[in-house]
């Protein structure tokens, strides 16, 4: 049996071998011609992170990466990840990874455009409705591991750094739209 095949929720999702060829038209799709790519630093060197950025390259999308996402990633992995964002002009995130990548990676495309801390969209009440959901940046995800589901909901989890307390903040709705899976 080969499996393969698009699903949609709440955006497409592309899964099955090889499909990962299609990094650069799933970019094209959501607008991005400058990505950083978003992952943990287990992953940063490894051959497939190295083919995932030889096909942007050879697409003429760049060649950007940061990594500095530890296993719980928290506000300074998220401070430092939306500092490269900004500092290298981009204008959407791939997140790449398990779900500590992909966590972080929506964060970075969340935050770079919001005037707020992190705390002020924690889920609680509406809390949500703060952010500006116009400022929040393209995302292609791209698990590289099965389990966390990161890839297909708004959700991110971010651990405070003093507290180690774990938060969870939520995108805007219209921002889920944003968010697709290769």
């Amino acid at each position: 049996m080969k499996l393969i095949g698009n699903w949609s929720y709440p955006t497409t999702i592309k899964f099955g071998a090889t499909r990962i060829q299609e990094i650069s038209e799933a970019c094209k799709q959501a607008g991005i011609t400058r990505p950083l790519l978003v992952t943990d630093r287990g992953l940063a060197n490894l051959p497939i992170t190295a083919q995932t950025l030889a096909l942007l390259e050879r697409h003429n999308l760049g060649h950007a990466i940061f990594a500095e996402v530890d296993p719980n990633p928290n506000e300074k992995n998220l401070e430092a990840g939306v500092a490269a964002f900004k500092a290298g002009n981009h204008d959407g995130v791939i997140a790449f990874g398990g779900g500590s990548g992909l966590d972080l990676g929506k964060m970075v495309a969340f935050m770079a455009g919001q005037s707020r801390p992190v705390w002020d969209y924690e889920d609680v009440d509406d809390w949500w409705t703060r952010a500006d959901s116009d400022a929040i940046a393209p995302i292609v995800a791209v698990p590289t591991t099965a389990g966390t589901g990161s890839e297909v909901g708004r959700a991110s989890v971010i651990t405070n750094s003093e507290t180690h307390a774990r938060q969870k903040d939520y995108f805007p709705p219209q921002s889920a739209a944003k968010c697709g899976d290769l």
